[in-house]
């Protein structure tokens, strides 16, 4: 086993860690985004939790932590437009309070955009 410096993530075991919680976030939300679109409405779990795991993920890549398998922006953009739309489709049945919708949508656009950009960044 590798030991490289005195930070947290950097030796080998931790370093294999890291990998595998990131890789298990990304499978958790390709499941979810290639499941059954109900799941991912807005007033679902995983209509929720998606875009919690994608700014976890954007927090961790920012931070210049990385799997090893790198996570591809066409993806995440792929991801984006499918969780929008189902959630586009589904919103006003819960009938949101005035100006949540645009704040919530403003949100869910900027959290998919910045994963996709240091997503790229990461590649380059």
């Amino acid at each position: 086993m590798g030991t490289w410096g005195s930070g947290n993530f950097e030796s080998d075991p931790a370093r294999e860690y890291l990998s595998s919680f990131l890789d298990g976030l990304v499978a958790e939300i390709a499941e979810a985004m290639d499941g059954d679109p109900v799941a991912i409405e807005a007033d679902e779990y995983e209509g929720v939790v998606v875009p919690c795991r994608l700014e976890l993920l954007h927090v961790l890549i920012r931070a210049g932590h990385t799997s090893d398998t790198p996570l591809r922006p066409e993806l995440v953009r792929h991801w984006k437009q499918r969780y929008l739309a189902v959630w586009e489709r589904t919103i006003d049945e819960l009938e949101p309070a005035p100006g949540f919708k645009e704040e919530r949508r403003a949100v869910l656009n900027r959290t998919f955009d910045q994963l996709a950009e240091a997503a790229a960044e990461r590649l380059t």
